[in-house]
């Protein structure tokens, strides 16, 4: 019996399937075999073979002592972001709301953008004195501007003709945020946060390295003192391992919260 025509059949969707899993993970089985080639041809400390890599990895993630640092940067990364995000909701929602304080605070906040990384870890070296506390202000004063900038660019581009619309029926304030502003709101969140999560791994490894005791950031510098090739990337791929993860599961709110939308509707 033929099919409809137009309908994709099993065999058209298992090969779309995949023909996007190979476009993925080529690109990383070319920078692994190119790495791989190269150990052949350099010292171990310059191109270590994927198998030391491997086992380096399996180390960190199998041994305590070394598996808490990960966990330690990961959740100073969640911790910083979280902070950041709900002080750049209340400014955001401030900075819509009057114009005075959207005078004010925008140009501080672009000034903030233009800040170096580095140059927030020196500060809060000079200004503070506990680790911790020096690492979550770093955290939260650079990835700040990026959320409340989403936050006031979604609320400034909710449809008007939508708003009236929603305002007609009169509607209490949990269920205008629930049908109005949450939806106008959450795709730019999600899309800061995916922003700022790939930003906060590359600044929390600085604040690390210069002011912590603990972490990827301070491991990589021990592997930069023994010239240990192996042990610095199995350290950068724990961070980029967790970046991902946290990456797919803001990708699977994404796809729960806007499943009503047809999928070219959806950000890639």
């Amino acid at each position: 019996m033929s099919t409809t025509t137009g309908t994709p059949t099993e065999g058209s969707l298992m090969f779309d399937a995949g023909r996007r899993l190979f476009w993925t993970v080529a690109p990383f089985v070319l920078i692994a075999a190119c790495w791989q080639i190269a150990s052949l041809f350099f010292p171990p400390y310059l191109f270590p073979s994927l198998i030391d890599v491997f086992a380096r990895v399996v180390e960190i993630l199998t041994t305590w002592s070394q598996f808490s640092s990960v966990l330690a940067t990961a959740l100073r990364i969640l911790g910083g972001l979280f902070g950041a995000f709900v002080i750049g909701v209340l400014l955001g929602v401030l900075i819509v709301q009057f114009q005075v304080l959207d005078r004010l605070l925008t140009p501080v906040l672009i000034f903030f953008q233009g800040v170096p990384a580095l140059s927030w870890v020196v500060f809060a070296i000079i200004w503070f004195h506990g680790v911790e506390f020096r690492i979550l202000f770093i955290m939260i004063v650079t990835t700040l501007p990026a959320f409340t900038f989403q936050v006031v660019g979604a609320l400034r581009g909710m449809n008007k003709d939508l708003l009236e619309m929603v305002m007609s029926f009169r509607p209490n304030r949990r269920k205008f945020f629930m049908a109005m502003v949450l939806p106008a709101v959450l795709p730019e969140i999600l899309t800061a946060w995916k922003v700022n999560l790939g930003n906060a791994s590359r600044v929390v490894v600085v604040a690390e390295l210069v002011g912590s005791s603990g972490g990827v950031g301070y491991q990589l510098l021990q592997q930069q003192q023994l010239f240990d090739m192996a042990g610095a990337l199995a350290w950068t791929l724990q961070l980029v391992f967790f970046v991902l993860l946290f990456q797919s599961f803001l990708t699977f709110i994404e796809r729960v919260a806007f499943r009503y939308r047809a999928v070219s509707e959806r950000s890639l």
